[in-house]
């Protein structure tokens, strides 16, 4: 064993046996659809990925608002997808989710852009990018992942965008207007096996994304069609997403130990009032999650790449944690 290995598994052994698993909060929004083809395909993908998310990930059914745009098309729905039932549902979330907890908004359905203003498209007036940017202000701690599958989608990266996010939008610009495919993809790749491109038995955020992606280009290219939607991730917190993520280099590291899937709860997670140290709380339950996750892939991975990746999850660890000692000491 190298003088490496060997420094990181004492650094393993002072961690916690198993992922602090922080609770996740799933808002998943079905648009107005305009038109029939578009209000069941809208449909489909949504209650497809609330389904996984109950029968298949973990996530209870008290955390999970289903809001679409006809309540009397699926059992599942718990409300129509208007901007006052999603205004109350953030509400609700806010009020209930732990300072560690995660919140997960997916939109599905068309989107615009014009004269700047972002849209996404509801029944009655629709959702701005800069409306939901100011709920979010509403979750100070708490990990946000924000997935919009509408088109036009691309401006909301730079809106959204923040410490402890990630974005994930089905295209680059407002100009990317057509119909697009990488919402369906991107679907499928979080609620089946066909995205664990690593094979290691779970489907990270980065790897749906690059399922996703790949599958799109590739129906573009059976079809003879120039590509014209580009899909985008920012998980770095700079405003400017990705088409190609490298973890090694920027967009991608966050996303890469990001899961869907809610491991079993752990007791013994602090909490705190002070919303900077709730925040540092939070930045120690995600890297014990990633470590975690490493710990379970190490068999399917190079074991170079897998000292590599867990050390500087570790340094990270470290860090945050000498930051909430820090902040521990200093008098409330």
């Amino acid at each position: 064993m190298s003088a490496r290995a060997a420094l990181l598994g004492l650094a393993l052994a002072a961690l916690p046996a198993g992922p602090l698993a922080a609770q996740t909060y799933l808002v998943v929004v079905a648009g107005i659809g305009g038109e029939p083809v578009y209000q069941e395909r809208f449909q489909v993908w949504a209650s497809a990925l609330v389904s996984a998310a109950r029968d298949r990930l973990g996530i209870a059914d008290d955390r999970i608002v289903y809001l679409a745009e006809d309540p009397a098309r699926d059992t599942r729905i718990d409300a129509r997808s208007t901007k006052a039932n999603l205004d109350a549902t953030l509400d609700s979330v806010a009020a209930r989710i732990e300072a560690t907890g995660r919140l997960v908004v997916v939109l599905v359905g068309h989107g615009s852009s014009t004269g700047g203003t972002l849209k996404f498209n509801l029944p009655g007036p629709d959702l701005e990018a800069a409306e939901l940017a100011a709920r979010l202000d509403d979750f100070p701690s708490q990990e946000i992942l924000v997935i919009n599958l509408s088109s036009a989608s691309g401006g909301w990266i730079a809106a959204l965008s923040g410490e402890r996010r990630i974005v994930v939008t089905a295209t680059r610009s407002g100009s990317e207007r057509l119909e697009s495919l990488f919402g369906g993809y991107f679907i499928e790749a979080l609620t089946s096996e066909g995205a664990d491109l690593d094979k290691d038995g779970l489907v990270s955020l980065l790897e749906a994304f690059e399922y996703a992606r790949q599958e799109v280009e590739r129906a573009y290219d059976q079809q003879n069609r120039l590509l014209t939607e580009h899909a985008l991730l920012d998980d770095d917190g700079d405003g400017a997403g990705v088409h190609e993520p490298d973890p090694a280099t920027g967009d991608g590291a966050r996303a890469r130990a990001w899961f869907l899937a809610e491991p079993p709860a752990a007791p013994g997670r602090p909490v705190s009032d002070d919303p900077a140290l709730a925040a540092l709380y939070a930045d120690q339950a995600r890297l014990e999650d990633a470590v975690a996750t490493l710990r379970a892939r190490k068999d399917a991975m190079d074991p170079a790449a897998y000292e590599t990746e867990l050390e500087q999850v570790l340094i990270e660890l470290a860090r945050t944690g000498r930051a909430i000692r820090e902040r521990e000491e200093v008098p409330q």
